[in-house]
C-alpha cells in the first residue's frame, strides 16, 4: 500500500485501513467532487492488492460499457477465459466466477465512476443489487470499492436508495477539499516553496483541489504558474471549466446559469432570487440543481438570525468563483499575462478580501480551535442589515454559550492597522448587529482574521480575539 504518497486523508485512511482489515465483506462508497482524489485515493492505498478493478465510460453506450467489463474481466483473468456477457446479470455472474477462484485473503474490487456504467434501462443498478445481496455480501472476503464524480447518483442510487440497495453501504466517504496545512504538505512535496500569504492566493484559486494543484511546478514563480495553467490557451486547466460541469451534470448550461447568478452576489442568494435571476423552472429543475450542486460542493446553504429567512444558497467552489471573475472575460482571455499584470491592483485587492472570507469559512474548525471553543456549539454565517441601515458582517459565530463572535475578514500584505475612522466603523457594525438580537443580553466579541495580524494602536482595544494566517494552517 502506497499510503505515504498520499497528503492529507488522515480519516479516510484510518477508514480504508479498517475495511480492508475486516473480518466480513465491505461495501464502501468514495464520493466528491471531480478532481478532488478519489481514484488517487484508491489506487494508492489499495496498490497492489487490487483483484479486479474496471472504470466506466464518459458517455459510454450500454453496449460500450458492457463490452469494456467484459475486456477488463479478460484481461485481468486471462487463464479463466471467461465467457463474454450480453447482459449485466451474465457479466456479474462471470465476475463470480472468477473471483471464486481467485487466490488472497482479501478480494479488492474497485468499480471507478460508476454512475456512468449505469446507462438508461440497461438493468446495471438490479444487477449489482443481485452480486452483493445474493453473494458478495454472504462471504467474508469480499471489498467492494464504488466512486463517482456524480455525488447526485451516488446519494440517490446507494446512499438513499429505496430498493434492493437500501442500507446495503458498509461505510461511505465524501472527500472534501485539502485544508491549507494539507495543500502547504502536498506543494512542498513537489518541491514549490511558497509563503503562507502566497499559499492562501493558491487556495483561492485553486481551492484545495489536489488535480489542480499538482499542476503547479517549482521552477515557476506562482504568478507565472497561474498565467500558463489558467490564461494560456495551451495551459493544462484552460478548458476545464466547461468539461467540469459538462462531466458531472446533464443540461451542464442550466447548472452552469445557476452558479454564474450566484457568484454575483458573495454572500448568496434566495431560491425566489435565483429564480428571479435565472430562467429555469421553479419546480423539481431547480430543486434537483440545487441539491446536486450541494451535494457535489459547490455551493452551501445557511439561513441568519431572523426567524423565517429562506434558505440561502451560496456559491463556495473557489475555482469556479475565480473563472467567473476573471477567465470568462474576454479582456483576461486576450492576455495570457493577465493575472501578472493585475497585481498590486484594485481588481486583484478586491477579489482577494472577498475571497479571503470564503476562505476563512472553509477553515471554521481552525478558527475556532484558536478562539478555544473547538468544543462549543456553533452557528456561522454571514450578516447584513436590513433594515435603517447597510451595516455589514463578514461571518458572524453564534455560540450556545450565548456568545457570538464578530469576525472582520482582512487579506494584507501589511498589519491591519485600526484608525479613528476604522474604529467608528467597528463599533457601528457591533451596535447595528446587537439591535438586531432576540437576545440583547447575548456578549459581542469582535473577532479579526487578518493575514498578517493586528497593527499596535490606542483602538486596538476594541478587538477581543486575533486570529492570523498560522491559526488557519493548524
Amino acid at each position: 500500500m502506497a499510503i505515504s504518497n498520499i497528503k492529507g486523508r488522515k480519516k479516510e485512511i484510518a477508514e480504508l485501513k479498517r475495511i480492508y482489515n475486516s473480518k466480513k465483506s465491505e461495501f464502501i462508497a468514495i464520493c466528491g467532487r471531480r478532481r478532488i482524489g478519489k481514484t488517487f485515493l484508491v489506487s494508492e492505498f489499495f496498490s497492489g492488492k487490487f483483484t479486479f478493478t474496471v472504470a466506466g465510460i464518459s458517455k459510454g453506450t450500454f453496449k460500450i460499457q458492457l463490452q469494456n467489463f467484459n475486456n477488463e474481466l479478460g484481461r485481468q483473468f486471462p487463464s479463466m477465459a471467461p465467457k463474454t456477457a450480453t447482459n449485466w446479470l451474465d457479466a456479474f455472474n462471470n465476475l463470480k466466477i472468477c473471483l471464486e477462484k481467485a487466490p488472497g485473503k482479501r478480494k479488492v474490487l474497485f468499480f471507478d465512476e460508476l454512475p456512468w456504467m449505469d446507462t438508461p434501462r440497461s438493468g446495471f443498478i438490479p444487477a449489482l443489487e443481485n452480486f452483493w445481496n445474493a453473494w458478495a455480501c454472504l462471504r467474508h472476503d469480499i471489498v467492494l470499492v464504488v466512486c463517482g464524480s456524480s455525488t447526485s447518483w451516488i446519494m440517490d442510487k446507494l446512499i438513499n436508495s429505496k430498493g434492493g440497495l437500501h442500507n446495503r453501504l458498509t461505510s461511505r466517504l465524501f472527500l472534501e477539499p485539502l485544508s491549507l496545512r494539507e495543500t502547504e504538505s502536498m506543494l512542498r512535496s513537489k518541491g514549490v516553496s511558497l509563503s503562507r500569504y502566497e499559499t492562501c492566493i493558491c487556495y483561492m484559486i485553486f481551492g484545495g483541489i489536489p488535480y489542480y494543484l499538482d499542476y503547479i511546478v517549482p521552477e515557476k514563480s506562482l504568478t507565472e504558474n497561474i498565467d500558463d495553467l489558467l490564461f494560456s490557451p495551451s495551459g493544462g486547466l484552460y478548458d476545464e471549466f466547461d468539461n467540469l460541469y459538462a462531466a458531472l451534470f446533464k443540461k451542464a448550461d442550466d447548472y452552469v446559469n445557476v452558479v454564474k447568478a450566484l457568484s454575483k452576489e458573495r454572500g448568496g442568494l434566495t431560491r425566489g432570487e435565483i429564480i428571479e435571476k435565472v430562467n429555469i423552472s421553479t419546480g423539481g429543475s431547480l430543486t434537483l440543481i440545487l441539491k446536486n450542486l450541494q451535494e457535489c460542493g459547490f455551493i452551501r446553504t445557511y439561513t441568519d438570525l431572523s426567524k423565517g429567512k429562506p434558505t440561502i444558497y451560496q456559491l463556495i467552489d473557489f475555482y469556479t468563483i475565480f473563472y467567473l471573475r476573471f477567465l470568462n472575460r474576454k479582456a483576461s482571455l486576450h492576455n495570457w499575462e493577465y493575472w501578472m499584470s493585475i497585481q498590486d491592483s484594485p481588481t486583484f485587492s478586491s477579489w482577494a478580501g472577498i475571497t479571503f472570507e470564503l476562505l476563512c469559512i472553509s477553515h471554521i474548525g481552525q478558527i475556532k480551535s484558536k478562539l478555544g471553543i473547538s468544543a462549543v456549539a456553533t452557528e456561522y454565517f454571514g450578516w447584513r442589515q436590513t433594515e435603517g441601515g447597510k451595516a455589514q458582517v463578514d461571518l458572524v459565530i453564534l455560540r450556545r454559550d450565548h456568545t457570538a463572535n464578530l469576525c472582520e475578514m482582512k487579506f494584507l500584505e501589511a498589519p491591519y492597522k485600526i484608525d479613528k475612522e476604522e474604529d467608528v466603523k467597528l463599533r457601528g457594525r457591533i451596535t447595528a448587529f446587537k439591535e438586531s438580537l432576540s437576545e440583547p443580553s447575548r456578549s459581542i466579541r469582535l473577532t479579526i482574521v487578518s493575514s498578517m495580524g493586528v497593527k499596535d494602536s490606542k483602538y486596538k482595544s476594541i478587538v477581543s480575539d486575533i486570529v492570523d494566517l498560522d491559526d488557519l494552517f493548524k
